[in-house]
């Protein structure tokens, strides 16, 4: 497993006016103004759209008080400067009509930086769930993070990291609903108990026609692949089923499934990787001691 560096990451953001206060950088290193013109985006942030509302109203904070918080930047071979934190800042200012914007500098490397922009965008309360989804992954994925460490730094528990990757496995016409804010991210989660992708699909999009709540949507869901191939419903069973299913779902943060037989019964229950299975059985030894 590759080494992680992870200290000085940053806190944080709750609103448009902490969105433009001080934060320090590992400690706070010097502070110097560049023209806004030698500064260019990083084209692989998570980030992918900004709104344009939330920037305006970003925008009117900097001509009162101007970019309190510096921008995080790193020196590229080509001459100029890469943001790594603080491109919304950089936006709203150059809608202010500033010319020069403050920034600390940083010599990083492009796995570092990646980190630094990853964090820096995920602990805000801003992105779509789809770009937050492919933010965790990619931290999992490409920095070897495990749920529970990505988790912790950016102040989440591990089961809300957890689901959020989940969304990623929904059918993409599902994911662009999310993506478009047609649908949220717990009507994601709810249609996940869906096995069938056509039944899904089509289950979102009826969720949708009617503009049902997340509370309908889980009803709604809860059964909706029960029927036999033949056509002929299967037989209703105990509700108390279904709540113990969705209970324990929400209570582990995975996706469980239950069925009763006349004379038995099963347990599934969704886990992430050999790690995610070591804490299951943690969970369930607890439980039993």
């Amino acid at each position: 497993m590759a080494e992680k560096k992870r200290r000085g990451l940053g806190k944080g953001y709750g609103s448009i006016f902490l969105d433009n206060a001080i934060e320090q950088f590992d400690g706070g290193p010097k502070t110097v103004n560049l023209s806004i013109n030698e500064i260019e985006p990083n084209r692989s942030q998570p980030r992918q759209s900004f709104d344009d509302e939330s920037l305006a109203q970003l925008s009117d904070s900097i001509k009162l008080h101007g970019v309190i918080q510096p921008l995080l930047v790193r020196p590229i071979p080509d001459g100029g400067y890469q943001i790594v934190a603080g491109e919304r800042r950089w936006r709203a200012a150059r809608l202010a009509g500033l010319t020069q914007v403050p920034v600390v500098i940083r010599e990083l490397d492009d796995s570092r930086a990646a980190q630094y922009t990853l964090v820096e965008n995920l602990q805000r309360e801003d992105l779509n769930p789809i770009e937050e989804a492919r933010g965790f992954k990619r931290l999992c994925d490409e920095f070897s993070y495990t749920q529970e460490e990505a988790a912790s730094i950016i102040g989440r528990s591990r089961s809300a990291v957890a689901n959020s990757i989940r969304l990623l496995s929904l059918p993409d016409e599902v994911v662009k609903m999310i993506e478009d804010k047609a649908l949220t991210s717990g009507h994601g989660k709810a249609l996940l108990s869906i096995q069938d992708e056509k039944l899904l699909v089509a289950t979102a999009q009826k969720i949708l026609q009617h503009g049902l709540s997340v509370r309908d949507a889980e009803r709604l869901t809860r059964n909706a692949d029960k029927v036999p191939s033949g056509g002929r419903r299967a037989k209703k069973r105990n509700p108390f089923y279904d709540e113990a299913e969705l209970a324990l779902s929400q209570s582990l943060g995975r996706r469980v499934k239950l069925t009763r037989s006349a004379n038995r019964g099963s347990l599934q229950i969704e886990f992430f990787d050999d790690e995610d299975l070591l804490k299951l059985i943690k969970i369930f030894e607890n439980e039993v001691d």
